[in-house]
């Protein structure tokens, strides 16, 4: 890292961009605008012994209990207030009295008017009687009002007395499961506070009044609003250009045209700027969402808002070569601001990895626009320059040899430490399951013990299922049970989707119901399970073999998202590059969260990644917690695969990266062609060869043959090693990995195992340090084969276990072998 003085003044200081977060709900808000709040109509120009007439009758008078008394009392009390006010409608009157725009102690100057007249109004009483103003639509306070004074009332009332069938409806057409919980119930109380503030009947409600609900109520309420959304869209209430979910609608920008894209770096030079934007406007049919937006960051904050911000006097693409040689030197590194432990902090200077990929954008835009000013002079042509950059200053063969030293040193420090995390992660869900396993087994209000941990659980839930969410530990700290597991599962299935796939990370988030099909192979017409990736980084399709351990996983994602009548729903996706939703699709990563189902993002999975690591406490070699990507996994699926043998051009297809040599398609991933044209290379190789090599077994050879497989039987299992190869381990079978063992040899393992143990505890007691080191090797490598024997034998348990066929006695003649051979 440099972090000279002298050097920092050169870094980079482009002005920061304007934040792109919420102009999404700007631009729905002005495609479905919420309904106005009107100040006249028929039930607020009501005189006051009309409106006191209409609450005297049904629904509104039900029953002439003491509640309804008391809000009658409270309901003349507010007219008689209201009065005092200048207004020709009730609701007039109530935006000009000071209760309108008092959201905590609204009915203070009531309470002070009424005992100023004798009078000695309960908070109560006036609450009572203003919840039945609102539900005759008399008076119609605001959403912020509405929210700031919330009653628990006023969705049971605005149901009787409003709106029965509209809420009847609703409810109908929601699953029980989510009605019963809490956020249901918060949901339905989003709905009648709209109506409340907006009036009209539930099927009258918009998207526009929504999208103003989320705008002025909290985040943790905001989910209350996306199920409600939810409920009344899966009605078909709303138009089909509707958003399909509200959920980060606050936080989300969409796609953004290239006037916002430029303009939130605030250039100076009005010429120029709408230069970047009309070559960004030309740009933009050939590129996807996401390279036009990194190409907006590289001309108009990296390249022009520096130039401006050091040069404020250049107004043209002509820069001197003392400015471009500046500006190259300046973006050729970045400031980086750190927090120190003392709260302060510290501006270092780094090389900026990615001043290739800027320079090479401005040098392509200086090309392009003196390509286009020959077909198009009078709009190009006044703004063709010398570019400051050469073809040199684009060179990044150094950068990339860099970037693929980073890649392979990450590679090899994290490969080695894969089995760890792979354990750790199966350890953490197994422990998830058992606590939560352990707390549903018992009643509420009881205390469990599980693992060593002792949970007291709440008394009450407002789950559907009756089952408590979060569980306290006897210091009082707070967990939630169920969501460690589920954190715990994904990390589980992520890694091992990943490390047997090297699939991307956008690509795991896009695997659907639909992606796991069958394949028949044309020679001997057997069935293999495939997985379907989809189009991503390279838009082009691949199938992925399925391995058994695979469809372990694949078996624990489906079951877990599968809904009751065996299907998998259905869910928008939210595009994180192109900042666009998807149509519905059954993805399995998908979970219920506050009622809604949702994709599960990426930084979820990361996340659990994340704590995955912590638990395994795998150091880097800097002595640092080991940090791995999604990313990591698939660089080392492809350098194990080739390490064991797998061909390159092979590894290729199956990791979907493109070549000049490789033309891909969807019959390309296991072609018929790719394989009879691997058979036509053999045979034209054997061509080439002397025929002695290819001349017929004699019976002597094939008996050496075969007695070296019998050579090979051993008392722990059979030696894997190859024909015609002596021993290279000298004959230390319990620590070689070519061993092969199974499930019969498990007692004679553990047998070793303990007589291991005892000679380790001898040699530990007698000072013979050697002996214990040589000892513990052999002791580990005898846990590893037991450990190996038990996941073969739970595979071939499990309900998914496809079996192994058996060859049975095989009798062979000199004729068999001569037939063999030719």
């Amino acid at each position: 890292m440099i972090t000279t003085t002298a050097t920092a003044e050169v870094a980079l200081r482009a002005p920061l961009g304007t934040s792109l977060r919420g102009l999404e709900i700007a631009a729905l808000t002005e495609a479905f605008p919420p309904r106005p709040t009107p100040t006249i109509w028929s039930a607020t120009q009501s005189p006051r012994d009309a409106v006191l007439e209409r609450l005297q009758r049904p629904p509104f008078a039900r029953d002439r209990g003491r509640t309804y008394t008391s809000r009658m009392v409270g309901v003349r009390l507010i007219l008689a207030w209201l009065e005092t006010f200048p207004g020709d409608t009730w609701q007039q009157r109530w935006e000009a009295s000071p209760a309108a725009a008092a959201y905590k102690g609204w009915a203070d100057s009531l309470v002070a008017w009424g005992r100023a007249n004798g009078r000695k109004p309960g908070l109560a009483t006036l609450s009572g009687g203003l919840l039945v103003l609102t539900c005759a639509d008399v008076i119609r306070p605001g959403l912020h009002w509405l929210i700031k004074n919330s009653s628990g009332n006023l969705r049971p009332e605005m149901a009787t007395s409003r709106d029965p069938q509209g809420f009847a409806r609703l409810e109908m057409s929601v699953p029980e499961r989510e009605l019963t919980t809490k956020t249901g119930s918060q949901a339905l109380k989003v709905i009648a506070q709209i109506l409340a503030a907006k009036g009209g009947f539930v099927e009258d409600i918009t998207v526009g009044d929504l999208l103003q609900m989320v705008q002025v109520t909290s985040r943790h309420a905001s989910s209350h609003v996306r199920l409600a959304y939810k409920w009344l869209l899966d009605q078909g209430q709303f138009p089909a250009e509707a958003p399909s979910t509200l959920n980060h609608i606050k936080s989300r920008a969409g796609q953004v045209g290239p006037a916002g894209l430029v303009d939130r770096y605030n250039l100076r030079c009005k010429p120029v700027r709408d230069l970047i934007v009309a070559y960004l406007t030309e740009r933009q049919p050939a590129l996807d969402y996401n390279s036009l937006k990194l190409l907006s960051h590289h001309l108009a904050c990296l390249f022009w808002a520096d130039i401006e911000h050091h040069h404020s006097s250049i107004e043209n693409l002509r820069l001197p070569p003392a400015v471009s040689d500046a500006w190259k030197a300046r973006i050729a590194v970045k400031t980086v601001r750190r927090r120190l432990p003392d709260g302060s902090f510290s501006e270092d200077t780094a090389p900026r990895r990615s001043a290739p990929s800027v320079k090479m954008s401005v040098r392509a835009f200086y090309l392009d626009v003196a390509q286009w000013a020959l077909d198009e002079p009078e709009r190009w042509g006044p703004w063709v320059a010398p570019s400051p950059v050469s073809e040199a200053d684009c060179a990044s063969k150094k950068t990339e040899q860099e970037q693929k030293a980073r890649a392979d040193q990450r590679t090899r420090e994290r490969l080695p430490a894969l089995p760890v995390l792979v354990r750790t992660a199966e350890r953490r869900l197994k422990e998830a399951k058992a606590r939560l396993n352990a707390v549903d087994a018992v009643p509420l209000g009881s205390t469990v013990t599980v693992l060593g941990e002792t949970f007291i659980l709440p008394r009450t839930s407002n789950r559907s299922d009756g089952r408590p969410g979060h569980v306290h530990e006897p210091n009082g700290n707070q967990r939630n049970i169920r969501s460690e597991e589920r954190i715990a599962f994904i990390a589980w299935a992520t890694i091992e989707i990943l490390r047997h796939t090297g699939i991307r990370a956008e690509e795991l988030l896009e695997i659907g119901h639909h992606s796991i099909i069958s394949y028949k192979l044309p020679s001997t017409g057997e069935i293999i399970p495939l997985l379907q990736i989809a189009p991503s980084k390279t838009d082009k399709e691949r199938l992925l073999l399925i391995n058994p351990e695979l469809a372990d996983v694949l078996s624990a994602v489906i079951t877990r998202v599968r809904q009751p009548d065996g299907t998998v729903p259905g869910i928008p996706v939210y595009d994180m590059h192109e900042k666009i939703w998807n149509d519905p699709r059954p993805v399995l990563y998908q979970w219920t969260v506050s009622g809604e189902t949702r994709a599960i993002s990426s930084n979820s999975v990361r996340k659990a990644i994340n704590e995955t690591l912590a638990a395994s406490g795998l150091l880097g070699k800097d002595g640092k917690p080991l940090h791995i990507q999604p990313h990591d996994f698939r660089r080392m699926f492809i350098t194990d695969a080739i390490l064991n043998g797998l061909p390159p051009h092979i590894a290729q297809i199956i990791a979907g990266h493109d070549s000049l040599n490789t033309t891909m398609g969807y019959a390309a991933i296991y072609p018929v062609d790719a394989i009879e044209a691997h058979r036509s290379f053999i045979a034209r190789r054997r061509k080439v060869r002397p025929a002695e090599e290819y001349r017929a077994v004699t019976p002597e050879e094939w008996d050496e043959f075969l007695g070296h497989f019998e050579r090979r039987k051993l008392a722990l299992g059979a030696c894997g090693r190859a024909y015609g190869t002596d021993c290279a381990h000298e004959h230390a079978c319990v620590r070689c990995p070519v061993l092969i063992v199974g499930p019969e040899e498990k007692p004679r393992l553990e047998v070793i195992r303990d007589n291991l143990s005892d000679r380790i505890a001898e040699a530990e007691r007698e000072g013979w340090l050697g002996e214990v080191e040589q000892l513990s090797v052999s002791r580990d490598a005898a846990d590893e084969k037991i450990e190996q024997i038990e996941a073969q034998q739970k595979r071939k348990d499990s309900p998914i276990f496809l079996g192994i066929p058996e060859i049975g006695h095989l009798t062979v003649s000199s004729a068999d072998i001569s037939r063999f051979s030719n």
